[in-house]
């Protein structure tokens, strides 16, 4: 197993690897297991996570390095919270999500890594959690609504500490059905900008992630 560019992410092969910080043999989402030099480590799907899928595509190491505690907006069922959580222990991780249907099993995740604290919240309503979370060094936000990069400058300018970085995982299609996605990127890209938000990369995720374009920002 080699390492990688990036900090605690490992490769065997074609595929991705991160410490497993949970209990021994704990499987998230069905995810392969395997040991090397007695370090349990869990298979990272790039086509069940973004973030799995940027570093393949070879982006984002200037948002990664020394990055400690995390807003994720849009924790769903956890399967990036996870590993996200385990490549930024001990540091925390706010996982914010709004379905309880999702909240459920990210809840139960919590209860098996110490650093995951999900809160049920709606992330377009950043004012509801601001006093829980505090200043963070990185956010991360994949969710499904119209106003995303909105949603992204919102919580940006709440709880990013300066020097902080964010990414936006924009889904184009939860943005429109009928425009081309190279305007809809470039619309987000201006809303950000618009925000005190400078767009440092964009990486298109296919064939991961269709239609999903992952934007690098900090303030300027």
């Amino acid at each position: 197993m080699a390492d990688t560019p990036w900090d605690r992410v490992h490769r065997d092969g074609r595929e991705l690897f991160t410490p497993n910080r949970g209990p021994p043999g704990d499987r998230v989402y069905g995810e392969s297991l395997r040991t090397f030099h007695g370090v349990e480590y869990r298979n990272w799907d790039p086509f069940r996570s973004k973030l799995a899928a940027l570093f393949v595509k070879g982006g984002a190491l200037e948002i990664w390095t020394g990055a400690g505690r995390t807003l994720y907006l849009g924790g769903a069922h956890g399967t990036t919270v996870s590993h996200l959580a385990d490549l930024v222990e001990p540091a925390p991780v706010f996982a914010i999500e709004k379905s309880p249907t999702s909240f459920a099993p990210l809840l139960a995740l919590a209860g098996r890594r110490s650093n995951i604290l999900p809160i049920l919240a709606d992330a377009q309503l950043p004012e509801r959690y601001r006093a829980d979370v505090g200043e963070v060094d990185l956010i991360y936000q994949d969710v499904a609504q119209r106003n995303q990069a909105a949603i992204f400058v919102e919580n940006a300018r709440t709880m990013l500490r300066p020097g902080g970085r964010g990414l936006l995982m924009l889904k184009v299609r939860s943005v429109t059905q009928r425009r081309p996605a190279h305007a809809v990127v470039r619309e987000a890209r201006a809303e950000l900008t618009a925000g005190g938000l400078e767009v440092r990369s964009e990486v298109a995720l296919a064939p991961f992630a269709r239609d999903h374009v992952a934007l690098v920002a900090a303030f300027t």
